[in-house]
């Protein structure tokens, strides 16, 4: 129940909190380690909160935004309903949980902009917010902004101790940003200060798998993942996505047996809980498909098991552009010119331009689209066309460095299968500019040698 002085109880870190249950405040503590650490979601957390404190507007919110996270069109509506609850308890918040919902209201709206400059501001003045950290990391990412990713756990680091439990996570989210940045040297100090502080950090883990991938370090790289295996590959929601990376690093490799055993254990239909986890799989599926590996039973099967309503097409350019990826790979054109179709109807809504949405699908979402079409069309050089001018504002998609890679192998399959001379030149420019971001790799010479380009040439990149 609530009791009559709730400014007098405050959270770990020192802010006053509008509850003065220690039961509510201790399910929120935990609560919040869970959505850094991803061990376990922190939904059964939050509802004890709200058991012990229903008129409590933080746990309430929490849900919301955790619902949002999960960039799943399908469950925006059950974030706004829980946002609503915790509006109707704001009169009692503090400035700081208000400046939270104000926050997530403009994030259910697909604000996502705003929503992040509301964080920034709640930062300047309280950077031990850990809850603000990692939701501003969270759609910072998905907006693809490296410059943030980097410099707002930068300016937060200095008033953390490490003594506080969550401090090893936030300097994680730190490493990324740094990695994100090309900073791969800090990125991989930070993240290993992070793990030797507290090993249940993942996404200190995930910060230095992209570091050993981006600088073509493979066996590095697994050997990384396996090290770490037992704390991240069991009960942890990030276990999925760090599967992919090894996943990614046998590809660079050109083990395509090995990628596929990963698939098979770990990124089929049954493990496959969430659109972010159906991403990697669609991913993963179509890097061997431009390798010429049979995998269309294995897109089918995703797609199947892949809830799709053409009436929530259009809320992610970067899911969109993902989804379909696999209505292709499994053979349904059809089907993906119609998630195209609906994608570019929402586009031109009236309602739409203020979103985050809009401008990043109108000037990259929709253009990838209509390139993995046209490449599925054998129709090179337009895909081509399509895609080359897209690829220069990708970063906005969102996603990582190591996800927008997927762009640049399906140029370099592209050009690999013209005839024409537009898609085959953006092919070996693209090869070159590879061979100079790292060592070449299997991978590369593989691509090297589809494009017709000679080992010394790609050697002159290097």
């Amino acid at each position: 129940m609530r009791g009559t002085s709730p400014s007098d109880l405050r959270d770990l870190r020192g802010h006053p909190v509008s509850t003065a249950s220690v039961a509510a405040r201790d399910a929120v503590e935990q609560a919040l380690w869970r959505m850094m650490s991803y061990y376990d979601p922190p939904l059964a957390d939050l509802d004890a909160a709200i058991a012990a404190d229903p008129a409590w507007a933080l746990p309430h919110a929490m849900k919301a935004g955790f619902l949002l996270g999960l960039t799943d069109p399908a469950r925006v509506a059950e974030a706004a309903q829980h946002l609503a609850h915790a509006r109707a308890h704001e009169a009692h918040a503090t400035p700081r949980e208000r400046a939270h919902l104000a926050a997530l209201a403009h994030g259910v709206d697909g604000r996502w902009h705003q929503a992040c400059r509301v964080w920034d501001d709640l930062l300047l003045e309280h950077p031990r917010d850990a809850l603000a950290l990692q939701w501003a990391h969270l759609w910072d990412f998905y907006r693809g902004d490296a410059l943030h990713l980097r410099a707002r756990p930068a300016r937060a680091l200095p008033a953390w101790d490490e003594a506080d439990p969550l401090y090893p996570h936030v300097l994680a989210l730190h490493a990324f940003g740094l990695e994100e940045n090309h900073l791969y040297p800090q990125a991989e100090e930070a993240a290993r200060r992070a793990l030797a502080l507290d090993a249940r950090t993942p996404w200190a883990v995930h910060a230095v798998a992209h570091v050993m991938e981006m600088q073509g370090r493979l066996e590095d790289g697994a050997a990384w993942l396996r090290q770490h295996q037992p704390a991240w590959a069991e009960g942890n929601g990030f276990a999925v996505h760090l599967w992919w990376h090894l996943a990614l690093l046998r590809l660079e490799a050109l083990d395509t047996a090995g990628v596929l055993r990963v698939v098979d254990t770990h990124l089929s239909r049954d493990a496959l809980h969430t659109t972010l986890q159906r991403v990697d799989a669609a991913a993963l599926l179509w890097r061997l498909h431009l390798l010429g590996v049979e995998v269309d039973a294995l897109f089918r099967d995703l797609v199947d098991g892949w809830p799709l309503d053409e009436a929530h097409a259009g809320h992610y350019a970067f899911n969109d552009w993902h989804v379909v990826i696999a209505l292709v790979g499994a053979g349904d054109l059809a089907r993906a010119e119609r998630w195209l179709a609906a994608c570019a109807a929402r586009v031109l809504a009236g309602d739409e331009p203020a979103r985050a949405n809009h401008a990043i699908a109108r000037d990259v979402g929709l253009p990838l689209m209509r390139g993995v079409l046209a490449f599925a069309r054998g129709e090179h050089d337009a895909a081509a066309h399509a895609m080359w001018p897209a690829r220069a504002l990708a970063q906005g998609l969102g996603g990582s460095h190591a996800q927008r890679d997927l762009i640049d192998l399906t140029l370099l399959a592209n050009g690999a299968a013209a005839a024409g001379a537009a898609a085959r030149t953006i092919g070996r420019a693209l090869l070159h500019e590879r061979a100079l971001a790292k060592p070449p790799t299997p991978l590369t010479r593989h691509w090297a040698q589809r494009l017709g380009v000679a080992e010394r040439a790609l050697a002159r990149s290097a």
